[in-house]
């Protein structure tokens, strides 16, 4: 139980982390392209997984083979699922994207469901629902209704979606089997190999490689760079994989919800934003959801026992 309830914080913090990052990347982006602002938020990322593994005397043994499969793992996150996120939003506006996203429980629980057997009560369906009925109310609102959708844009987003579902699902399987710092800095690694990659391939083809570190002369930069690479790159790897290595991939999905959730206080607490009456109808929704989904879960569970 106490466990359990560790995993539930994990999960909390992380979506907070996620929901704030939002601003950072905004403020990254007034001075960088969006590859050069990934290049270096997993440069960063991987600096400060290094500098945690000499410090804690950490080792990380794996075979080749365990590097393939973790590997695999990063192809879908980090790289996929930022990527066709990244490009997506370059034909798709962020309440677009964030409508899309709001599916990523739902592909999730039908993911688990195939890939490792999970089992989701009546209950859960509803309350899932629910919190994504909450996350899409909300976009709604905000105007997403009445905007020209670029099916190019949509369909990116739709597959990055995607990707973050697989990501949990089989990242479910895989906590379960290596330990979480080995998982972390691997998947960290495998960001700041590919889009380090991609950025320079980039900047070498329309020969503004001079470009690629000028973005660190800026002070804002450095200060928005450091907290997406340390906390939300890094500090988000480790608290995903350590909660779905003790609660169901359909449960810690969910909680990607309250990221939208935090994303809009943060806007209304620092950025000044208003806030409606239906910001807080939402928010409702989307906590009962949210709440539900662990209720039935815990309740379902209790009742195969009885």
């Amino acid at each position: 139980m106490i466990e359990k309830r560790k995993a539930y914080i994990a999960a909390t913090i992380y979506a907070i982390i996620i929901g704030l990052s939002f601003m950072f990347v905004k403020v990254t982006l007034t001075v960088a392209t969006p590859l050069d602002t990934l290049a270096h938020r997993f440069t960063i990322a991987w600096i400060a997984a290094t500098v945690l593994m000499v410090f804690k005397k950490e080792s990380i043994k794996v075979t080749k083979k365990d590097v393939l499969l973790i590997a695999l793992l990063a192809i879908l996150y980090p790289t996929f699922f930022f990527t066709f996120q990244v490009f997506g939003l370059v034909h798709a506006s962020s309440s677009e994207a964030g409508l899309i996203q709001a599916t990523v429980p739902i592909f999730t629980l039908i993911f688990a469901s195939i890939f490792l057997k999970e089992t989701s009560t009546r209950g859960q369906k509803i309350a899932i629902s629910l919190s994504v009925l909450g996350v899409m109310y909300i976009m709604y609102m905000n105007g997403v209704g009445d905007k020209n959708t670029s099916l190019l844009g949509s369909g990116l987003i739709l597959i990055s979606a995607l990707t973050a579902s697989l990501y949990n699902v089989f990242a479910r399987k895989l906590t379960q089997r290596y330990s979480l710092f080995t998982i972390t800095y691997i998947m960290t690694l495998f960001g700041f190999i590919a889009f380090n990659g991609l950025a320079l391939t980039n900047h070498l083809i329309n020969g503004t490689v001079h470009q690629f570190m000028q973005p660190f002369g800026h002070l804002d930069f450095v200060v928005a760079i450091l907290y997406l690479g340390v906390l939300s790159s890094l500090g988000t790897s480790y608290l995903s994989n350590y909660a779905l290595s003790k609660i169901d991939a359909s449960k810690m999905s969910v909680f990607s919800n309250f990221a939208t959730l935090i994303t809009i206080l943060a806007g209304v607490i620092f950025l000044k934003e208003e806030f409606h009456l239906y910001h807080l109808v939402g928010t409702i929704v989307i906590i009962i959801g949210v709440v539900g989904t662990n209720y039935f879960g815990a309740r379902g569970r209790y009742n195969e026992k009885v």
